[in-house]
């Protein structure tokens, strides 16, 4: 007996000591880190910042590596299936992660059980918008007339069950006014037809209505963040405007496959946290239209949890006037 507990002390002591030469040679080889999204859009432009700094912190190449659909859930089921070994690095956002559990018809894809949160990157700030034609000069205003409208006034988002369109769900629910969402095939196409006078609003990024803003063709109505964004200050909330609690933009952030190693966990985000404290990093992640919002690890999960429960609960609500 005493020899068969001998043994197994001196067996975990190994392991123990195998896991933290490990950590202290990590990285020892490039790392991948995958973008479920399509090159050139803001997400991906996020990852490669973030990536060419980790990779100046580490010693080691970061290689970004492109793997869309399915929402964003794509590249992080190829994540979910790699080597828990640090090398595999993949950037989720709302969708994927805090939306996508609560459909029926979702990929095969459980983040709290297959993926480990390593940080939160940035907020992607969304904008209630009206044409400067609509007469709807402030968010009361828009309001006021949806209460007024039979069946209530119509917006357009970027799709079902994205951030944009239960962002606006949100929006209907928190004020008690009837909103009807338009799906589109992404903001670009609901911003042309909002500026074509096809519907009075939209729910869509800054980004792609921000230079409409600025020339006066829209107005934005709110932001859906809980502060003023540092790339457009003159934008007032949601909250601000009256709708008392409101905050939910989109996000985005790194994890690694569920059984990583937390020593290896801590490794990277030592260095991200260096990455993201970098004032060129947060000023090129702005240009992009982002907000820089980093989490440490346990901090992103508390944060995960919390959004996973607020959308679950607006999912919920739609399903039920649906059925």
């Amino acid at each position: 007996m005493h020899r068969l507990i001998s043994h197994i002390f001196v067996t975990v002591a190994a392991l123990v000591l195998a896991s933290a030469a490990s950590a202290q040679s990590y990285p020892a080889k490039p790392i991948t880190l995958i973008v479920p999204f399509a090159p050139g859009a803001s997400a991906d432009g996020i990852a490669r910042i973030v990536g060419r700094e980790l990779a100046q912190l580490l010693g080691q190449p970061v290689v970004v590596e492109n793997k869309a659909g399915a929402g964003g859930a794509l590249g992080l089921m190829a994540v979910a299936k790699s080597a828990a070994d640090g090398y595999t690095i993949g950037l989720g956002a709302t969708g994927a992660i805090a939306v996508n559990p609560h459909l029926p018809d979702a990929p095969p894809l459980q983040p709290q059980q297959d993926l480990m949160p390593l940080a939160k990157l940035a907020d992607i700030p969304l904008v209630f918008v009206t044409s400067s034609s609509s007469g709807y000069g402030n968010l009361q205003a828009f309001l006021k007339a949806a209460r007024n409208t039979p069946g209530g006034l119509s917006y357009g988002t970027a799709g079902q069950y994205t951030s944009q369109h239960l962002s606006g769900e949100l929006l209907s629910n928190l004020a008690g006014v009837p909103l009807v969402p338009i799906p589109y095939r992404g903001s670009g196409p609901a911003v042309t037809d909002l500026l074509g006078g096809m519907v009075p609003a939209a729910m869509v990024d800054l980004t792609s209505v921000y230079p409409h803003v600025k020339a006066g063709k829209l107005v934005a109505l709110g932001l859906t963040s809980a502060k003023r964004s540092k790339v457009a200050p003159e934008l007032p909330t949601l909250a601000e405007e009256g709708i008392a609690g409101y905050a939910a933009p989109a996000w985005m952030g790194l994890f690694l496959p569920a059984k990583t190693p937390v020593e290896v966990r801590n490794r990277l985000s030592g260095a991200l946290q260096k990455v993201m404290a970098n004032p060129t990093v947060q000023s090129q992640i702005q240009g992009l239209a982002a907000e820089p919002a980093y989490l440490e690890p346990q901090a992103f999960g508390e944060f995960i949890a919390s959004e996973t429960k607020k959308w679950g609960s607006v999912i919920a609500r739609i399903q039920q006037v649906t059925k």
